[in-house]
């Protein structure tokens, strides 16, 4: 039986050096469970260090985790990696990891990139810059993340900055891409409206947050079977029933 799944794919841990430390894997599944989430994707720049003691901690309170990436491109753009299962989101963190600068962070321009576990005490600081471009093309990103059984969507395609339309000024259209993430800025959408509604490609919309109280503020609801990647593929498609109901941006419903 199809129901709906409110779903944000787009969450940043303590990981992620532009992010508050406060986002702890414990608190952003309390978070979720708070703004009523059935569906979260754990998504830090070029790293998921952290993502799997939140797969632990959501399957405990009844959240379905799904394991991801932020990643960003030679290109400068920013990507949702997104995957089924833990084992394929180590083999790409691997992966990304190989394709990263070798360049140090520095935490007092950056800010610190702490790995917690379940009580959110500091295991280690990555000292990789996370904040960096990989070695890897638009193109090569979207391959290689299928090779691991992963989809690929653009984060905030319409923003003015890391993004399809920064950095192109279009959507390829050989990419076949399965979804778009709307920008939240608004004057941005009203902007790239008419470029927008003139493609066929699922819109999604979520939080990116980067803050605690910003978990959940915006969302998109799914009509599936399960919380699931696989169900998730089958509504971007449009296929048995699957398929996007709404979205969701600071309590308005949005096209």
């Amino acid at each position: 039986m199809l129901r709906e799944y409110c779903t944000d794919l787009h969450i940043h841990t303590c990981l992620s050096p532009c992010a508050d430390l406060d986002l702890s894997p414990r608190e952003i599944v309390e978070r979720a469970k708070k703004e009523c989430l059935d569906i979260i994707a754990i998504t830090d720049h070029n790293t998921a260090q952290n993502v799997r003691v939140v797969m632990r901690l959501g399957e405990q309170r009844g959240l379905k985790v799904i394991p991801g990436m932020e990643v960003q491109t030679r290109e400068e753009i920013h990507l949702l990696t997104l995957f089924p299962d833990w084992p394929s989101t180590a083999a790409w963190d691997e992966e990304v990891y190989r394709h990263l600068p070798p360049v140090r962070n520095d935490p007092e321009i950056f800010g610190d990139q702490p790995v917690v576990d379940e009580e959110g005490n500091i295991v280690k600081f990555e000292e990789r810059m996370l904040l960096n471009s990989l070695d890897l093309s638009l193109e090569e990103v979207k391959h290689r993340v299928e090779e691991h059984g992963g989809l690929t969507i653009p984060s905030h395609f319409n923003k003015g900055s890391f993004s399809l339309i920064s950095q192109l000024g279009l959507i390829p259209e050989d990419l076949e891409l399965e979804a778009l993430e709307m920008s939240r800025q608004s004057k941005l959408r009203e902007q790239m409206g008419i470029a927008a509604t003139s493609l066929s490609i699922p819109k999604i919309i979520s939080s990116d947050a980067h803050r605690l109280e910003d978990i959940g503020s915006a969302h998109t609801v799914f009509l599936l079977a399960e919380a699931s990647l696989i169900e998730l593929r089958l509504a971007f498609r449009g296929l048995e029933g699957r398929r996007i109901t709404k979205k969701i941006d600071s309590g308005m419903t949005i096209l």
